[in-house]
């Protein structure tokens, strides 16, 4: 019964799989959607195909993955050494809380000019915009487990004579860590999807740019074979991102 229970959800979700392909395969041979907006999937495959082999994907795939690399490790570390900063004050938190949530729901897609005007059109802007849109999960989620430790807890750990470090590793962090958890899967696609939208709106190099330019060339099979490469890497990241996800909550129950 578990083995059945297992199984299922994946059949099923093969069979989404086979049947959105099926549909993609009929339509395209049909012609019922013009090939400039839904190309025939045998056009997408070859155009993958020759796309793989040249320098241009191999160039695009590492600068994208490079700026997203850099975006979310800035993201991460300021955005806890902020949660944790702002915990250490009750009133800190009532007064910048309520801040960084207001500013976290304002698009900042609208901002991305600025990135440009001050970084330049190249990666950097990138990983500045894509490290500021994942900062703010990261640390409204960082605020959430620190500052719901009980207060008990840390009563304790300070009649025990814990330093500073000591409570922050024994006490907060262990008691903090799923919420911290769930703020950097949340803040690592949220980077993901900002670097890409990043670079597809204004860029010179990374499959953003690719997919704008195959647009704006009118070559949709070529353009379509960048967005497959977006959601194959997306769910590969997502599968790493959950297996380690699944590690640390067993290494931190």
């Amino acid at each position: 019964m578990s083995g059945r229970s297992l199984l299922s959800p994946r059949l099923v979700q093969l069979g989404f799989v086979v049947a959105f392909f099926g549909a993609w395969f009929i339509i395209g041979r049909s012609g019922a959607i013009s090939p400039l907006f839904l190309p025939p999937i045998e056009a997408v495959w070859a155009a993958l195909n020759t796309l793989v082999q040249t320098p241009q994907f191999r160039s695009a795939v590492q600068v994208t993955l490079t700026t997203i690399a850099q975006a979310y490790l800035i993201a991460a570390t300021l955005g806890i050494l902020a949660g944790y900063a702002i915990t250490r004050s009750r009133f800190a938190t009532k007064v910048l809380e309520p801040i960084v949530s207001s500013i976290f729901s304002i698009p900042i897609t609208l901002l991305l000019p600025l990135f440009i005007l001050l970084f330049g059109i190249g990666a950097a802007s990138k990983v500045a915009y894509g490290a500021a849109y994942a900062f703010f999960p990261i640390t409204l989620n960082t605020i959430a487990g620190l500052g719901g430790v009980e207060e008990r807890y840390l009563s304790a750990a300070k009649s025990m004579g814990f330093s500073r470090f000591g409570t922050f590793r024994h006490v907060l962090f262990p008691a903090a860590f799923p919420v911290i958890l769930t703020g950097m899967r949340i803040g690592f696609f949220i980077c993901f999807a900002s670097v890409l939208g990043g670079e597809t709106i204004s860029s010179v190099s990374g499959v953003g740019r690719n997919i704008a330019l195959s647009a704006e060339l009118m070559e949709p099979a070529r353009m379509f074979a960048w967005i497959s490469v977006v959601i194959v890497t997306a769910t590969l990241l997502n599968a790493i991102v959950s297996g380690l996800e699944n590690r640390m909550r067993k290494a931190h129950p």
